[in-house]
């Protein structure tokens, strides 16, 4: 997902857009763990980005994402840009660690 989301929507209080976004996001990211996984992987890792546009979005954690959305808005941007990218992983046990 790619997307930039406004945040003023003329005719609905902003609190109910960001929420809708956060809703959004949190949509996706269910689906795509629904997805099958490859074979030899056992998780989703999940690359994410946020910011106020797409040139100014830093990584962040996926756990972390709702907070970087609220931060942005904090800052008065008209838009947030979001990217989650799914890509296939493996699980490290603690036994497997150098």
């Amino acid at each position: 997902m790619k997307k930039t989301f406004p945040l003023q929507i003329p005719g609905q209080a902003d609190a109910r857009v960001v929420e809708a976004v956060k809703n959004e996001v949190r949509k996706y990211v269910s689906r795509e763990r629904r997805k099958t996984l490859p074979e030899g992987f056992d998780l989703w890792n999940f690359r994410c980005k946020v910011g106020p546009d797409r040139d100014g979005a830093g990584d962040c954690e996926l756990g972390n994402l709702t907070p970087a959305i609220d931060e942005v808005v904090r800052a008065r941007a008209p838009a947030v840009y979001v990217e989650i990218m799914a890509e296939p992983g493996k699980r490290i046990l603690p036994s497997e660690s150098p």
